[in-house]
């Protein structure tokens, strides 16, 4: 299951700054002026999970393979790009295919790094860009609501449908995203979702990109921030651009200890993709073999056929029963054959709920 995260904001704010740091690639151009990324860049990043390196000192397998999750910089965004301002049009549509919107704010100042508006003001930016995305959703609906008034000249479904598209309308028309509308979740709402993919009800992150002082305490610019996100429930990240760079090329050993050093417990990757899998209701589980320890990522809830249906199609069709270990038993037991003598191996069926973190074996036939 793909998670893809797509990191937007104004230009300049230090987004592909981040991205070359949370990637570790450094493929995207970073300068001081607007536009320095026009096309999005795109990144495969493997998901930290300590979990999966305590299990292959215990399997030693030929390979660790980890969970992934894709990292998109999208171009910046500035007022009026939703008529196409500064090629508005093109960047908004790359945010329709992620799931998570990072949302970079600056929080630090620096005269040597020019602003797009002229001064550092977070809610302002905050309002711009999501402004832009909510007019982004009010055309789209406007083509959809023209297309159903055609077809309920003859079909009487479509009819109920404008209802809801009118409500919709005049919700945004409000400068209120998709997010907070009442009717969220209609059936026939989620449909329209699932088709024109609102901007603005996608999951938001903050990142409050601070200075390395702004990092050990919160400045008045990310307490603002902070003080915004909690009234729409939402979280905030912070992070330092440039030291999450620095990190860049370190062992992992070694930028822990850096970090430590710094005060800050996890990198800005780590916080990011906690916070995504969270707000998406996303977990993991485990194959544990000589090949390789492999962590598959899936929905909170899903049973067991479901979930073996990530590694192939064939297994939840032809699903007989899968063999589940905890992850702490497997530790605590050293292995499956432990686990097994310590009875800690379940046999689990068609009802089963997949735990985060489960080691699981499953046998089907097709």
């Amino acid at each position: 299951m793909g998670l893809a995260v797509g990191i937007v904001g104004l230009p300049n704010v230090g987004k592909s700054t981040t991205f070359n740091a949370l990637t570790k690639a450094q493929n995207a151009q970073s300068a001081n002026y607007p536009f320095c990324t026009i096309e999005p860049n795109k990144a495969v990043v493997p998901v930290p999970d300590p979990r999966l390196l305590e299990l292959a000192k215990i399997v030693n397998p030929q390979r660790i393979q980890y969970s992934t999750i894709d990292f998109v910089d999208i171009a910046g965004l500035v007022k009026g790009a939703s008529k196409g301002e500064g090629l508005g049009n093109k960047f908004l549509s790359n945010i329709r295919e992620v799931e998570v919107i990072l949302h970079m704010v600056r929080c630090f100042e620096d005269e040597n790094i020019t602003h797009v508006e002229g001064s550092i003001n977070p809610l302002r930016d905050i309002e711009i860009i999501e402004s832009e995305l909510i007019f982004a959703d009010i055309q789209q609906l406007e083509k959809k609501i023209a297309k159903l008034q055609k077809e309920a000249k003859t079909q009487k479904s479509a009819k109920s449908k404008l209802e809801l598209l009118f409500s919709l309308q005049a919700h945004l028309e409000e400068l209120k995203p998709v997010s907070t509308f009442e009717k969220k979740d209609d059936e026939d709402f989620k449909e329209l979702d699932k088709e024109l993919r609102f901007l603005s009800n996608k999951e938001i992150i903050y990142a409050a990109n601070t200075d390395e002082d702004g990092l050990l305490e919160d400045n008045q610019f990310v307490k603002t921030l902070k003080e915004h996100a909690a009234k729409t429930d939402s979280k905030v990240i912070k992070l330092c651009a440039s030291i999450e760079e620095e990190l860049v090329g370190l062992e992992d050993e070694e930028a822990k200890e850096f970090l430590t050093e710094l005060g800050v417990k996890q990198s800005g990757l780590e916080q990011i993709i906690k916070i995504a899998f969270n707000k998406l209701g996303l977990i993991s589980y485990f194959t544990a073999g000589v090949k390789e320890v492999r962590s598959w990522t899936i929905k909170s809830g899903w049973s067991a056929p479901k979930a073996a249906s990530v590694i192939h199609n064939d297994f939840e069709k032809g699903f007989i029963r899968a063999e589940v270990i905890s992850y702490e038993d497997f530790i605590t037991y050293k292995g499956e054959q432990g686990s097994k003598e310590a009875g800690k191996m379940r046999l689990e069926g068609k009802e089963y709920i997949v735990q985060d973190g489960d080691v699981m074996h499953f046998r089907f036939n097709v």
